[in-house]
């Protein structure tokens, strides 16, 4: 096993971008043209016809939306978000426009055929409506082996749409009268494509209000499996932390001969700078049990995350142990005060005194500790199965289980597919969010917040589930937030249903779980009990494979009959509850993780 020394970059490593890189391509754009009406697949950038970004002192050089509002160039600098620059958001890589503020840098749908290569599991466009509500389209992906498919693609409105969903917002419209402190927003929508063939162009809907400034194909993740994940719950003040270094502590679930990390600046407003970061084997605490080896970002010692944007690691050549402790140390150099983050981790993690201390394997520089995961969201392994996904809430978060000793129910599944042969070693990965629900969002998805509930499952979906490295299988256990706050049971039902669908458009087989008990507990009355039940009997008699056509899922997880009291089954069997009626303990999580049948898991 490969624990210490300099590691080595593995294949694709290097980056393809150099310093300059991204002035030269602005300089050697193709001249603007009207050519919307063309019959040859032509770059995107060749049938830009509207301005969405205007220069503060020139707020009438661009008129977006019709009414002459647009936005504001300097919320795009302050954000990160450089003309030209490369944006990796949901694993796509898209380049904000080469675009002097006031001159066209979108292009309003109407049917244009563009012209985009590569293979992988979707489109990502990177797109805003100016209708006042969400606006749609059908379109079409040609491939080279002259195949067809078609997309519906759906832009949420600019000044309107989820905060939620959204990949930034930026705290101004600019209008021709002066400027509104009112959040414009910009999505990435992806879509679901062919896998195994070219993409040779997308020809693009007809939606007058459906504005496109990048388009990419998304590559496919095969030969990377995900080992540990763990979803941005919140926007939080942080430290503030200054030129220190974060080692955080994070539980693997497969192994691979190869290594590679992926940092979120999910919801954030600006960019923050990683200045170097290392990966080792942890041996206790904040001691690594071979020397910290370094990671690198295209080719870079360090990256900069624009807000809302995503940064992988090269892959490295080191051998990540399944079932074992990583320490993933990043030094940041500036000052923040304010981060993405998990907040319930049930594991402690350390920050630094002043310096860049990501190659010191010794504990000493690190004299505090730290109890959420800021920024970092996903370790991956070279090789390997593939991902099952779990979409949850705090049972799956890990309260009230056993602090540091990875207890989790998805840890404990992990553990199960480790210990047998008989259907692949697939990771596992936690997209559990404390106090989360299916329909509303807790955390409003923008700003600074106290509260860590993350925005709703559906908000969430994309990039906690589809976004995710080789997911193959999800395992949706989430509902009782929603009744003990007063959803219907129809309402949970219907969220169920559109969070299949939309797995099922890109491949992903979704397992269902039902709603354990929770009498007892405050919220829990037997008003909420009734609809618990009701969710739970739609899980088991129509959502179960072969039982409707229409529900989207390939199989069902009896939770609740795994948690149950038989003697009260509105209530946790005794032996399982960790005492607030709610939240099972180790012994109940342990017994969740046992429920899932293992041969569910294969596509």
């Amino acid at each position: 096993m490969r624990r210490g020394g300099r590691g080595r970059r593995g294949p694709g490593a290097r980056g393809l971008w150099g310093p300059g890189v991204v002035l030269a391509l602005c300089a050697t754009l193709t001249p603007l043209s009207s050519t919307a009406h063309a019959t040859e697949p032509l770059p995107l950038t060749q049938y830009f016809d509207n301005t969405a970004v205007s220069d503060d002192v020139l707020p009438g050089a661009a008129d977006f939306d019709g009414s002459g509002a647009s936005v504001s160039a300097q919320d795009l600098t302050a954000a990160g978000w450089t003309r030209g620059r490369a944006l990796t958001v949901q694993g796509a890589r898209l380049t904000w426009p080469c675009r002097e503020p006031g001159q066209p840098d979108n292009v309003r749908a109407a049917g244009q055929p563009v012209r985009v290569r590569g293979e992988g599991d979707a489109l990502a466009f990177l797109v805003a409506g100016t209708g006042g509500a969400d606006v749609s389209g059908e379109g079409t992906v040609s491939y080279t082996d002259g195949t067809l498919s078609s997309y519906r693609l759906t832009a949420p409105d600019w000044r309107g749409g989820p905060l939620g969903s959204k990949t930034v917002a930026l705290p101004h419209v600019n209008t021709p009268t002066g400027q509104l402190a009112e959040k414009a927003r910009l999505y990435v929508v992806t879509v679901p494509i062919t896998r195994g063939r070219q993409v040779d162009s997308v020809r693009l809907p007809y939606a007058a209000d459906l504005h496109v400034f990048a388009l990419s194909v998304r590559p496919d993740t095969a030969g990377w499996t995900g080992s540990w994940a763990a979803p941005t719950s919140t926007y939080a003040t942080v430290g503030p932390w200054t030129d220190r270094t974060l080692r955080l502590v994070v539980h693997t679930s497969a192994g691979g001969p190869r290594v590679r990390v992926r940092f979120d600046n999910t919801f954030a407003s600006a960019p923050v700078r990683i200045g170097g970061a290392t990966v080792a084997v942890q041996a206790s605490g904040a001691t690594a049990s071979d020397t910290p080896v370094p990671l690198t970002f295209l080719g870079a010692r360090g990256t900069e995350l624009p807000a809302g944007a995503q940064a992988f690691s090269d892959p490295l050549d080191f051998t990540v142990p399944p079932d074992a402790s990583l320490l993933v140390s990043f030094h940041l150099p500036g000052t923040v005060t304010a981060a993405p983050l998990h907040r319930l981790t049930q594991q402690r993690s350390y920050v630094s005194e002043p310096g860049d201390h990501t190659a010191d394997g010794s504990p000493t520089p690190y004299t505090s500790t730290l109890t959420t995961w800021p920024l970092l969201t996903g370790v991956d392994v070279g090789g390997g199965p593939g991902s099952v996904v779990v979409l949850g809430d705090s049972i799956t978060d890990g309260e009230r289980s056993t602090l540091e000793a990875n207890r989790r129910w998805p840890d404990v599944l992990a553990d199960r597919l480790l210990a047998q042969s008989t259907v692949p070693h697939y990771g596992v990965l936690n997209q559990g969010i404390a106090a989360n629900r299916v329909l509303t969002d807790r955390y409003p998805g923008d700003g600074l917040s106290t509260d860590s509930g993350g925005v709703s499952a559906l908000h969430r979906v994309d990039r906690d589930v589809l976004a995710q490295t080789s997911a193959r299988t999800a395992i949706v256990f989430q509902g009782v937030n929603d009744l003990r706050t007063g959803a219907s049971a129809d309402d949970v039902i219907a969220g169920l249903e559109q969070l299949a669908d939309r797995a099922r458009a890109r491949g992903v087989r979704v397992l269902v779980a039902t709603i354990g008990p929770c009498a007892g507990e405050a919220r829990c009355t037997s008003v909420v009990d009734g609809q618990r039940v009701a969710v739970n009997t739609w899980i088991r008699e129509e959502a179960a494979s072969g039982s409707d056509a229409d529900s989207g899922f390939e199989g069902v997880v009896d939770f609740d009959a795994a948690l149950r009291d038989p003697a009260q089954p509105a209530r946790l069997l005794p032996a399982y509850d960790s005492g607030d009626h709610l939240h099972p303990g180790d012994a109940g999580l342990a017994a969740l993780a046992g429920a899932v049948e293992l041969g569910a898991l294969v596509p």
